[in-house]
């Protein structure tokens, strides 16, 4: 395992990303695969929550806002889908394990395999040492990253859909279940974007209204050229602030980009926030990531 020491911590807070190679066993890696290998094999959608996933910005509130699967999704394990998988009917176009762009939002409470990463002994390890103290975690998904037709993720923020009061409050961990590539969709990252602010947040409407979210404030235009690749192995975990910056290409490779990823929050003297398409439930409280 690459060490996370004070010299690369600093780099993080400094870049707002960090590439840790082989954070994770190989084996390790295929115990998830094979754990939603399994989660794909059982899942049974209707076909009105067939949702096709999409990250344009009217797409996503169309698609994805105003979709009650969507927006009850954080204290559950749901499924959504790359475009074109489905004929006019709702039925699969190709095999249903090719048809998926993610499966989330709660497989780090629901489900053991990846409850037990996201609470692993190394994550909490390297989470004490960015300093968080009462880290709690919010969000989780797999992501597919299918060949030939993985979609483009645009440059975003996290922090655009998951706010928090004061801002800086939020960080993701991306592991690499496979080799992410220049070919397969890798990540891109604007270093130090991430000290420039947020301009642009996804909110809830009112309740009964459609859409069911709506974005505040517009997107900066980036610079192609500020960009930098993330390229990492099997088992590397990618370290993600909430307001930094970044991209990933569409998939036109002949192979898959798997991935598991979680956010996590710092509740010590922060607040999330009310207006997040994410919620906490009743049957679902943040869990604390310390355990």
């Amino acid at each position: 395992m690459q060490p996370a020491t004070a010299a690369r911590v600093d780099q993080f807070w400094d870049d707002g990303y960090l590439v840790l190679d082989g954070f994770f066993s190989p084996e390790e890696c295929d115990v998830m695969k094979e754990r939603m290998a399994l989660i794909v094999e059982e899942m049974d959608v209707p076909p009105h929550c067939r949702t096709e996933f999409s990250t344009e910005q009217e797409e996503q509130l169309k698609a994805q806002g105003s979709a009650d699967y969507f927006m009850t999704s954080g204290d559950k394990i749901r499924f959504f889908f790359e475009k074109g998988v489905f004929d006019k009917n709702g039925d699969f176009l190709v095999p249903k394990e090719r048809s998926l762009n993610k499966v989330g939002h709660a497989l780090h409470a629901l489900d053991a395999v990846f409850k037990n990463v996201t609470h692993s002994p190394h994550v909490q390890e390297l989470v004490r040492k960015l300093g968080l103290m009462e880290p709690v975690v919010v969000q989780s998904m797999y992501i597919f990253k299918q060949p030939g037709i993985g979609g483009e993720v645009t440059p975003h923020q996290d922090a655009t859909f998951l706010h928090t009061e004061p801002m800086g409050k939020v960080m993701g961990l991306w592991i690499a279940l496979e080799d992410a590539t220049l070919d397969n969709g890798c990540l891109w990252f604007i270093p130090g974007s991430h000290k420039r602010g947020v301009t642009r947040r996804m909110v809830r409407t009112p309740e009964g209204s459609m859409p069911r979210t709506e974005f505040i404030g517009e997107e900066r235009q980036f610079d192609e050229e500020e960009f930098k690749p993330a390229a990492v192995r099997k088992g590397g975990l990618v370290l993600i602030h909430g307001e930094v910056v970044h991209r990933s290409a569409k998939n036109t490779s002949d192979s898959s980009r798997h991935a598991y990823a979680f956010h996590i929050m710092e509740s010590r003297n922060g607040k999330w926030g009310k207006e997040n398409w994410l919620q906490p439930t009743a049957e679902l409280p943040f869990p604390p990531l310390y355990i």
